[in-house]
């Protein structure tokens, strides 16, 4: 099968927040602190046990460790020749973690980078360039899916899903695209687009989903999610936060329980039809298990779409 034929897709957990949580030697870091995509050549261990707990968990879809694994990245830390060598070894570790078990598919992920074009960070052709890069690595490493994730400028989106498609028609690959905005506490993207902005543009592409992830948790995304249940024409994903972040005791807490996110998730997937559902920052294989378990036998809400 692939991750096209199933009616619901669960995808895995944020690696960043879990890696929080797990014991990396200091060396693992190679004075590369805050790059989590070194560890994939450095401590593939870490990342294999990671996408193992997710696996176990029941999640369909492991997120490559490769958010930040374009040029644009990974120059802050002076690995900008080593984009294929360090997405290789993010999938393989994913690989690896699935262990040939059926109908668990790489999702490989493309995070928005650093810098963003309608704020003149950096070109329109830059950013086309370092992500035509990322996704054709992650194309050859052979994962089953693109995620265009933690979208926050229009401009930054439409580059980069533009390329992913001249990319995939390059190389003559068919494999599905989803794209995924995050949209603020203050109902819209940093750049100040809302929902019905970014549902007309990205219309013409041919994503196999989309819909929104990362910032907040299920409950600021609901009049977001509804919009898209309502006038979106193909599939809705949403990946929320685990709630707001609080620090509680000196650490920054997700405080959404897996009881409380899964049931949460469920009346989003039968009320608005959401059929790609899994959970950013904070998500934990616990988070991921609940979800699993709440939404066996669920199948996504019918829906009425306008024009």
């Amino acid at each position: 099968m692939k991750p096209t034929d199933h009616d619901l897709l669960i995808l895995d957990g944020a690696c960043g927040t879990n890696l929080q949580q797990m014991i990396i030697p200091q060396s693992a870091w190679q004075g590369k602190e805050g790059c989590v995509e070194i560890l994939n050549i450095s401590a593939p261990e870490v990342l294999i046990e990671l996408h193992s707990r997710f696996v176990d968990a029941g999640a369909m879809v492991l997120e490559t460790n490769t958010f930040g694994a374009s040029r644009i990245v990974l120059e802050e830390y002076g690995l900008q020749d080593q984009v294929e060598e360090l997405i290789f070894a993010g999938v393989e570790n994913a690989r690896k973690a699935i262990g040939g078990k059926p109908d668990v598919y790489i999702g490989g992920s493309v995070g928005p980078g650093t810098k963003l074009p309608s704020l003149e960070h950096i070109s329109v052709e830059e950013l086309a360039s370092a992500h035509g890069e990322q996704v054709r690595a992650l194309v050859k490493a052979g994962v089953d899916m693109l995620i265009v994730e933690t979208c926050q400028d229009m401009l930054q989106v439409k580059t980069t899903l533009a390329t992913c498609f001249e990319v995939l028609e390059e190389m003559d690959k068919d494999i599905p695209v989803m794209a995924s905005i995050t949209i603020e506490k203050t109902g819209t993207m940093l750049v100040g687009s809302d929902i019905a902005t970014a549902a007309v543009t990205f219309e013409p592409f041919p994503l196999f989903s989309f819909g929104l992830n990362c910032a907040t948790g299920p409950r600021d995304m609901e009049s977001h999610i509804r919009y898209l249940s309502r006038h979106w024409p193909g599939r809705i994903s949403c990946v929320p936060n685990q709630g707001l972040p609080e620090v509680i005791d000196g650490q920054v807490c997700y405080t959404l329980t897996p009881e409380q996110y899964a049931q949460e998730m469920k009346r989003f997937v039968t009320d608005y039809g959401v059929s790609v559902v899994g959970g950013c920052c904070g998500t934990t294989p616990e988070h991921t298990r609940e979800l699993v378990k709440t939404l066996k036998g669920v199948k996504p809400g019918i829906r009425e779409v306008s024009a």
